[in-house]
């Protein structure tokens, strides 16, 4: 571990922010999957299977690290009721480094770690059937260009949980997560319930020391920090967009200041454009439904505003806030494009492509990645969406305005047709059947060939998009 840089930052803000905490002895430890390219670029590339399981399965330390894991304290709003008693359940912070290639702080998170002094009755484990899930959920999505936090490690732990939302009993695992920051729209919201202004004012520092560093001469800090983490957010729901992703549960503890999509429950891919789309089958009302998405990201950064609210000023913190909708509305298009693989022209060409696009998708109800990936390079698939299996919906006078305005686009250097990856007729797509047809030989007969096979062509897809770590 010559080339792996530990770090141990998050301990400087002070115990009002974490708990020491201690991780589950697990009766068995059995490596199901594990991030080589993001390993390597760390430094922990060579580890052998039985040292990655000390590491992040008994979560031994790294010398120069966290000397304990830590369990972090937030609050949030959890479908728009404010809950105090949220803090990290069923998980911690186990480590951190510095990537050695962009020299940014990285976080090593748990999930299914064991109970804390948050876990609220629960038993603090993760089954093996979720941490599938977010593996697979992180792996699509970082090939669809989304900034995601990755799945770094997943070992299954050899318990037997009971879970009413899913045959039972099932079994366990402990999922370690890659991300650039464990820092939620609920830690601010912890203390500003607990009128806390100098740990308010701590944690401000930390975020532009560790995060924002180039906001570090701003003068309200405060109101910088809110723009730029609004910029961000802004994006992500602009990529979730793009990628036809629905989160499902867009909680402010599930909000991060960084703008990264992490922690993923009931999420699903969209089979074709529909706003009203849901993931969760208890969001009843839909208020995390795929078109909702961007409104629920606002609300949720209009939160943080109010917590910044006794080291800035109302007019301050108001102007920072308002940048999230001309953030999203100039982000969207050029996701669009990014995913077709497009260059964009400007504000007024692009949103026009965008809102034809998006008439058509809901009119015709085409598949949502096919029509992504037969119309790569726009006029360019031209013959290759001639063969596809949406190919009647292209030749419907419907699409016509799309096609037209789509010849206006230049492609974009490196879109490469040629790649394999482009030569099937369809895509590489993870919806709910897809996601239970991986999920199906593993539980009745520990057949993990479907999810291999999985993981390998989505390898394939992130590289023909050219989706670097």
């Amino acid at each position: 571990m010559t080339d792996f840089h530990p770090a141990r930052r998050h301990e400087q803000l002070g115990t009002p922010f974490f708990v020491r905490t201690e991780p589950a002895d697990f009766p068995r430890l059995v490596l199901r999957h594990r991030d080589r390219r993001w390993a390597g670029r760390l430094g922990l590339g060579e580890l052998s299977e039985a040292e990655w399981l000390d590491r992040f399965g008994r979560f031994q330390p790294f010398p120069g690290s966290l000397p304990a894991p830590l369990a972090l304290r937030y609050h949030g709003h959890q479908f728009r009721t404010y809950n105090p008693d949220l803090g990290d359940g069923r998980g911690f912070l186990f480590a951190q480094c510095i990537d050695p290639v962009d020299g940014r702080l990285l976080d090593f998170g748990t999930k299914g770690s064991g109970k804390t002094l948050w876990s609220r009755g629960g038993d603090g484990r993760l089954t093996l059937k979720g941490g599938v899930r977010e593996v697979l959920a992180t792996e699509m999505l970082e090939a669809l260009g989304v900034y995601t936090s990755k799945s770094f490690s997943l070992i299954e732990t050899g318990e037997q949980l009971w879970r009413g939302d899913e045959p039972s009993p099932t079994r366990s695992a402990v999922l370690t997560r890659l991300s650039h920051s464990h820092i939620r729209i609920g830690t601010f919201q912890f203390l500003a319930y607990r009128e806390d202004e100098e740990n308010l004012s701590r944690l401000l520092d930390y975020c532009i020391a560790n995060y924002y560093p180039e906001l570090a001469g701003a003068g309200d800090r405060a109101a910088a920090l809110l723009e730029a983490i609004a910029f961000n957010v802004a994006r992500l729901g602009a990529q979730w967009t793009a990628a036809g992703f629905v989160h499902g549960v867009l909680n402010t503890d599930n909000i991060n200041i960084t703008g990264e999509s992490f922690d993923y429950g009931p999420w699903r891919f969209l089979p074709h454009y529909d706003p009203a789309f849901t993931a969760a089958y208890f969001d009843e009302t839909g208020l995390y439904a795929f078109g909702r998405q961007p409104d629920a990201l606002a609300w949720n950064l209009t939160r943080l505003a109010e917590c910044l609210l006794p080291l800035s000023s109302v007019e301050k913190l108001e102007t920072a806030l308002n940048a999230v909708w001309p953030a999203f509305r100039k982000q969207l298009p050029h996701e669009i494009l990014r995913r077709l693989g497009l260059v964009p022209r400007d504000a007024d060409a692009d949103g026009a492509f965008v809102t034809a696009l998006f008439g058509f998708l809901a009119a015709s109800k085409a598949p949502y990645e096919q029509f992504f990936f037969d119309w790569r390079g726009g006029a360019l698939s031209a013959g290759r969406a001639a063969e596809s299996p949406s190919a009647g919906i292209y030749a419907a006078e419907t699409f016509r305005p799309v096609a037209d305005l789509m010849e206006d686009f230049a492609p974009a250097a490196g879109v490469d047709l040629d790649h394999a990856y482009f030569g099937r007729q369809r895509p590489r797509t993870m919806l709910i059947e897809e996601v239970e047809a991986i999920w199906a030989p593993i539980a009745a007969e520990d057949d993990w060939e479907l999810f291999d096979n999985a993981l390998s062509e989505i390898a394939v897809m992130r590289d023909a998009y050219g989706i670097e770590p």
